[in-house]
């Protein structure tokens, strides 16, 4: 393959026959909503990253709505959050992941990034850490997961807990723990770009009996139809199904995934680790080809990420202004994005609706937002456009 006829997308499906049957399964079916190909993908789910509960949604932004909606609800006051209540969030993320606080009244405290990580600057996480502090709200980002065990140090005996946004890092791990399953709760995303692809899809995983109830009721209408007999939500259900069918016990949403999405899920995730390990086989070839690069810094890992795609930082000594390397790489059939949502407080619009603060400096966030852009990894062998990347970047 010559260069002219190399084209580096940002992401490429991964479904064969065996995605496709099971479509064609849930067709044949003729029951398309959440059944029982959903509740095997969510047990799953649970078993691969080692957590007790998990709960499909529709996306990996309402997976995040439904995390955050679940702690106003819970009964446990040592996770129960009201309007007001401040939350710790980096500055760069995507942007569902900021807007469930906003929904739910929350105080959002915005902090750098860490320019080597790109997660939480945990230096400035300690001190933007008030009495008012309720929760911290990380985001493992383009794969790589925060350093769980110093962020637990600076929350030492605090009454703070930690929640994990882990869209964008499926499957990324800490000293042998999945990434996800760090915090009360974690949050996953399976759109198409992703570590696994289910058409749309997301999902929550928890070991908290009590919040999985809750976000069981929320995710359908905030009826007691999907609740067990005994639950922490209604208590016991009554044995009349027919009493049961419309009874509301919080203000819910239609978060429900599709069957579809479920039953894709089920043959996804038997591939995911195969996935993982061609992505970091793919990142340790673009890492030796980037990580001495006279002009170009890249993402440092944490752990052992599971590299969502490769971050392109450009040195104060550039050839290049982003706009010109984002020509180049157009030019030469290489896609690219922004770092997510680059320093989110760009955004000025829509954070006139926030109750926000600025916890910290933004030297990072605001460095990446004029000089960072990132590019796609994929679950195949990519070799060709990583050595074609590195030959436009010379």
């Amino acid at each position: 393959m010559t260069k002219a006829q190399t084209k580096y997308s940002l992401a490429s499906s991964t479904w064969d026959e065996n995605e496709f049957s099971a479509i064609q399964q849930v067709i044949d079916s003729d029951m398309f909503t959440m059944g029982k190909q959903v509740a095997q993908y969510e047990k799953d789910f649970a078993q691969f990253f080692g957590s007790k509960y998990a709960l499909m949604v529709s996306s990996g932004s309402t997976a995040n709505l439904l995390m955050i909606a679940s702690l106003f609800f819970t009964k446990n006051n040592r996770f129960k959050l009201k309007r007001g209540d401040e939350i710790i969030v980096p500055v760069v993320s995507w942007s569902t992941t900021y807007f469930p606080l906003q929904q739910y009244g929350l105080k959002v405290k915005f902090v750098d990034i860490d320019p080597n990580t790109l997660n939480m600057d945990l230096a400035k996480l300690e001190a933007a850490i008030s009495d008012k502090t309720k929760a911290i709200l990380s985001v493992n980002l383009l794969g790589n997961p925060n350093d769980y065990g110093r962020m637990q140090e600076i929350i030492g005996d605090r009454d703070i807990f930690i929640l994990e946004d882990n869209c964008e890092s499926m499957g990324a791990t800490l000293e042998g723990k999945q990434a996800g399953s760090f915090g009360i709760m974690g949050t996953f995303s399976s759109f198409f770009s992703h570590h696994i692809a289910t058409m749309e899809g997301g999902c929550i995983i928890t070991d908290d009996e009590e919040l999985y109830h809750i976000l069981l009721c929320i995710r359908a209408h905030g009826w007691t139809r999907n609740l067990p007999k005994f639950n922490k939500v209604s208590g016991e259900k009554s044995d009349d199904p027919f009493e049961e069918s419309f009874k509301f016990m919080l203000p819910g949403y239609n978060a429900r995934p599709l069957e579809m999405s479920g039953a894709l899920g089920i043959e996804q995730l038997k591939k995911l680790p195969t996935f993982i390990k061609t992505r970091q086989r793919n990142a340790k070839l673009f890492q030796s080809l980037f990580v001495n690069h006279p002009y170009i810094t890249i993402q440092q890992e944490t752990g052992q990420s599971s590299w969502f795609g490769f971050s392109l930082v450009l040195k104060k000594n550039s050839p290049y202004t982003r706009a010109a390397l984002v020509k180049k790489l157009t030019e030469n059939g290489v896609e690219c994005r922004p770092i997510v949502t680059g320093n989110f407080l760009k955004n000025s619009e829509v954070l006139e609706y926030f109750d926000y603060e600025v916890g910290s400096s933004m030297e990072a966030a605001e460095y990446i937002e004029e000089h960072g852009l990132f590019v796609g990894n994929h679950q195949n062998d990519i070799e060709q456009e990583i050595r074609l990347l590195a030959d436009i970047l010379v």
